[in-house]
């Protein structure tokens, strides 16, 4: 298989979906799969054209984590989520959906985590499957798990490498939203397209406020809300409460933007 092959780039309109496309191994990435993958992140967050980013899996898994046959031979990997090329590293400045079919454990969960929502089908599977090898985690997830869900969910995850069905994860919020099974995908690039209509620097700014709150004090946080709310209401909140007022979007009708 090519380089360029194990990890696909499809558009549509002002959606991106990043596909990983090694199925015969669940998707899991070697290094050099996980160097596309940051590459194609990056090659869409720096794309004025692309609003919203999909990220899935082919062959009806998700992402199975590190490839384990690479690290059998090698332990010098890039930290996903430490080190600075890593994939995972810090939050891409616009929305990022996961469609979660089959397996997203080990690394594979940290995939999940990086990403803003977590559409999942009802076969869904996310676990820390990585904990009988002594892997460890280096993806982000010991990070953003308890955020997602909570210290004591993410404990009982992280030392028990239990299988969480799609229903738990829903339950607890690590998925966002589950939907039969072969439909992630088109329901992730449908509320994709969705967002992608949305007056864009209001949703960004709300979005970027949600991020830096973590750690900050009330204060400092709401300030920060306050600064980055700025510009959307010089160049979209009048211009929208007008439309509002027309008569637009009445009684929650959020597909007119």
């Amino acid at each position: 298989m090519t380089q360029e092959q194990k990890i696909i780039t499809e558009t549509n309109g002002p959606v991106t979906t990043i596909i990983i496309n090694r199925p015969e191994v669940r998707n899991a990435l070697d290094q050099e799969t996980s160097d596309l993958l940051a590459r194609a992140f990056r090659e869409f967050d720096a794309d004025d054209t692309q609003r919203v980013a999909v990220v899935t899996g082919a062959g009806g898994a998700f992402c199975a984590g590190a490839d384990l046959k690479e690290t059998a031979t090698r332990v010098d990997y890039k930290a996903w989520a430490g080190h600075p090329e890593g994939p995972f590293h810090a939050p891409l400045s616009k929305p990022l959906i996961a469609a979660v079919e089959g397996h997203a454990v080990a690394g594979g969960m940290g995939l999940a985590l990086y990403c803003d929502i977590r559409i999942a089908s009802d076969s869904a599977v996310f676990g820390i499957f990585c904990r009988r090898w002594g892997v460890p985690m280096s993806d982000g997830t010991t990070v953003r798990l308890p955020r997602v869900i909570g210290m004591g969910r993410a404990l009982d995850m992280m030392l028990t490498g239990k299988p969480v069905s799609a229903g738990e994860a829903l339950s607890i919020g690590l998925a966002t939203r589950v939907v039969p099974t072969g439909t992630a995908r088109t329901a992730a690039e449908e509320l994709a397209l969705q967002i992608a209509n949305f007056p864009q620097i209001a949703m960004l700014s709300d979005r970027e406020s949600v991020y830096i709150q973590e750690g900050k004090t009330d204060a400092d946080a709401i300030h920060f809300e306050m600064t980055a709310a700025e510009e959307a209401k010089q160049k979209e909140a009048q211009v929208g409460a007008a439309r509002f007022a027309a008569g637009e979007g009445r009684h929650g009708d959020f597909k007119k933007t």
